[in-house]
């Protein structure tokens, strides 16, 4: 890890640079190419494209309810109490953030309302690789659920049977279709849909560079109207810490972010240069325990332990990184949070790992990074939802009302606009024009 000494002023721009994709014109061509194929060919550019980029040979693109059974049941009790535990955690604190509908009468005759429905259909993208990612599917899957999206996908690569622990999830979280795609082509098969697979009015979830770009490219589209969530690129964690910490759980929380990915990115700010130094040794202490440490070197490998003066610098700090992690390990951490604006979620205190955020604490871990979080939060009941907007009037809100649209519609020049409402008031005043009685 690099060393770094930051005081007020001094440039931040390599830590915001952080997790920056260096995207060449080559993978946005690529993947607009597999775009296009799954246009053309779906299905069976779908079974080809997989055979080529994941290497494996399909048999079928969907899975059938009993296959999905199957793997479920074949889940051990204690596993399915710890993801059910899970899953009765995340739905207790998600219940809360349904968006509100409301109705007033804004003035005499005139009522607004707005109205919550929803999302008809929505894909989920759960990423393969090493590790079973059922964590991702119940962060996703909960909200769709609160939300009352009547048609839940997901897309789950995997090499060899469907993971228990993913199965299982995806049944408490009442997914409809589960589809054995990854990649870019998942991504354009739930966006365009195929023979096979239904096309759905959102994608979310996160992956690789291909995945990323082919999300980009799908909100483009003019074909079909389809939305994508957040841009949720490798994972990273920001530590504040003070001479009050335990070096080891800092370098516990550092090593248990960077594992996720040769590209993550595990960072410590503190004002203590003592901690500093415990830190880094314990780091390498930790990392020799590790069954595969090479992930979490190489990205450790490009992380930073900061030493700054105050207090105060801890929170400028993380208001410019605006890290999609944060933890605070200092004495009145629940002060210092105060002062933090941009993050994307927050751990308070010794006893407050990330880890416990990633699985079952109930807040959600899709979370913005890279920076986002000065301009967007997690993921949330409310991305599963859209609102629209109802207004009625009275004969006398249309009174109440008319004179002052027709003035305001006729600074803008929009004669057909005053008209809309002149001709109601006339009516009302009973001067209306009469219609021809022959038409």
């Amino acid at each position: 890890m690099e060393r770094v000494k930051w005081q007020t002023g001094d440039p931040l721009q390599k830590i915001k640079d952080r997790n920056v994709v260096r995207q060449s014109g080559m993978l946005s061509a690529d993947v607009a190419k597999i775009l296009q194929q799954v246009r053309q060919d779906g299905d069976d550019a779908c079974y080809r494209l997989t055979a080529e980029y994941d290497g494996i040979e399909l048999d079928e693109i969907r899975l059938s309810s009993d296959t999905i059974e199957m793997a479920a049941d074949s889940l051990s009790a204690v596993d399915k109490a710890a993801i059910r535990r899970a899953y009765d955690n995340i739905m207790q604190f998600h219940q809360k953030q349904r968006y509100v509908e409301y109705e007033m009468e804004v003035t005499e005759g005139v009522l607004c309302e707005r109205r919550v429905r929803p999302l008809r259909s929505v894909g989920l993208y759960i990423p393969g690789g090493v590790a079973p990612l059922f964590s991702s599917l119940l962060m996703q899957g909960v909200p769709a659920q609160i939300a009352g999206v009547r048609e839940v996908s997901v897309c789950h690569p995997f090499q060899g049977s469907l993971p228990p622990s993913v199965a299982y999830a995806g049944l408490l979280c009442n997914v409809k279709r589960f589809y054995r795609l990854g990649g870019a082509q998942a991504i354009a098969a739930m966006a365009l849909g195929t023979a096979t697979v239904e096309p759905v009015d959102k994608i979310f979830g996160p992956g690789n560079q291909y995945v990323s770009e082919a999300k980009k490219q799908v909100a483009r589209l003019g074909s079909r109207q389809v939305a994508v969530d957040l841009y949720a690129g490798p994972s990273e964690v920001l530590v504040l810490a003070d001479e009050t910490a335990r070096s080891d759980f800092v370098a516990a929380d550092l090593i248990s972010q960077a594992e996720h990915g040769s590209d993550s990115w595990a960072s410590l700010v503190t004002t203590s240069g003592e901690l500093c130094e415990k830190v880094l040794e314990e780091v390498e202490r930790q990392l020799s325990l590790l069954p595969d440490s090479e992930v979490a070197r190489s990205s450790l490998s490009q992380s930073q332990v900061i030493e700054v003066k105050t207090r105060e610098d801890m929170v400028v700090l993380a208001n410019e990184i605006a890290p999609e992690h944060l933890i605070i390990q200092t004495e009145k951490a629940d002060q210092l949070v105060k002062g933090v604006e941009t993050a994307g979620s927050v751990f308070l205190g010794m006893y407050s790992p990330e880890s416990v955020g990633d699985y079952a604490s109930g807040t959600n871990h899709v979370l913005p990074t890279g920076g986002y979080a000065r301009c967007s939060s997690g993921l949330s009941v409310e991305d599963f939802q859209r609102t629209m907007t109802v207004q009625s009037l009275t004969e006398a809100g249309l009174r109440n009302l008319g004179e002052t649209v027709m003035t305001l519609a006729r600074l803008e020049g929009l004669e057909g606009h005053v008209r809309s409402v002149d001709v109601r008031l006339k009516f009302l005043s009973g001067d209306a024009v009469q219609e021809d009685e022959d038409g």
